[in-house]
């Protein structure tokens, strides 16, 4: 009956870590994916990785208020970690938008539930798109697996300093956003220039009814001509918010 209990227990703080991995993690915290399916996935990887890390050299498997909140705290480090990732592509997305004469253009993004630009949901889904195809779901989860070694069952608690890291990385999405949409920004600026000149050279032209289209038209092709650079750039900044998350968890100052 014990053994039943303690595997209850597992069970229960495997599920808190998994479940708050899912809820802000991306790809898994999609409104696309139905609840009753998120629910059930999350309680077979808990019913499947209870008895394994159960067994691991210093679990602590027992039900507590410090316990679920420390594996909620693991589960969120990685969540909110990752989900830099979606709000980098949605801010590259409201770059490019403004060049592409967008702004205006506004979707309910299901993923908030608010207005949000069009190109920053084209942006989401085609890096959602390239997270899926290179596998780096199955490597989030992965990584998750691997943190009950690093930290044990209700062994972990957040601290400050953890907190104010994931604050610190949420700084470095503008200067991401801007990298993404580089391309696509200088060449809508020398667009402008081009016709700027054009207007000096030439005042009878009407070159203020050729600058939306022209913006769209080579932005559009600029972009199209990049989206070859898009899987390595998703996969090199997932890597590093995944390590950082990492780190977060493993560091000595950070657990309990």
């Amino acid at each position: 009956m014990s053994e039943w209990g303690n595997f209850l227990s597992a069970m229960t703080l495997v599920l808190v870590r998994v479940g708050g991995m899912v809820i802000f993690a991306p790809f898994f915290s999609s409104t696309s994916l139905p609840a009753r399916a998120k629910a059930v996935f999350v309680g077979a990887v808990a019913f499947l990785l209870a008895p394994l890390v159960a067994a691991l050299p210093g679990t602590q498997a027992t039900l507590g208020f410090s316990a679920i909140l420390g594996e909620l705290a693991v589960g969120l480090v990685y969540g909110l970690s990752l989900t830099l990732l979606n709000e980098m592509l949605l801010f590259a997305g409201q770059i490019a938008g403004l060049q592409f004469s967008f702004s205006l253009v506004n979707l309910l993004d299901p993923q908030s539930a608010i207005q949000t630009p069009l190109l920053g949901d084209l942006f989401q889904l085609m890096g959602t798109l390239v997270l899926i195809t290179a596998g780096l779901d199955r490597i989030l989860l992965a990584s998750v697996v691997r943190s009950f070694r690093t930290v044990p069952l209700g062994t972990y608690a957040l601290t400050p300093p953890a907190a104010l890291a994931i604050v610190r990385a949420a700084g470095g999405i503008f200067l991401a956003a801007l990298e993404l949409a580089a391309p696509v920004l200088a060449a809508t600026l020398l667009v402008e220039l081009a016709v700027a000149l054009l207007g000096k050279l030439s005042p009878q032209l009407p070159v203020m009814a050729l600058t939306v289209p022209l913006k769209t038209l080579t932005g559009f092709a600029i972009l199209a001509g990049s989206l070859a650079l898009w899987p390595r750039f998703v996969e090199a900044r997932f890597a590093g918010l995944l390590d950082m998350a990492e780190r977060l968890i493993a560091a000595p100052g950070f657990g309990g």
